[in-house]
């Protein structure tokens, strides 16, 4: 599973500050997430805090980009060892 903002996106600003990874950023015309960075909270918490933040549930699976929890977690320990 991986995570994608769609164009419902209002750019309140809701998500940013609750994710731990900082992958979530201002783009034009809504905000975007950087699969590069972005563990779905998978070592942080235990569901996305981004989903829970946004108010118009324009946060959503993106199917194109499928990781595995232990993909996630890979991901998470990666950005810990920085």
């Amino acid at each position: 599973m991986a995570l994608k903002i769609i164009e419902e996106c209002i750019c309140c600003d809701a998500c940013v500050p609750v994710c731990p990874t900082d992958a979530i950023e201002c783009d034009d015309p809504i905000y975007v997430i950087d699969s590069a960075l972005c563990t779905e909270c998978v070592g942080y918490y235990k569901e996305p805090q981004c989903v829970k933040a946004c108010p118009v549930d324009a946060i959503v699976v993106d199917e194109t980009l499928a990781e595995t929890k232990k993909q996630l977690t890979e991901k998470f320990k990666k950005s810990r060892q920085k």
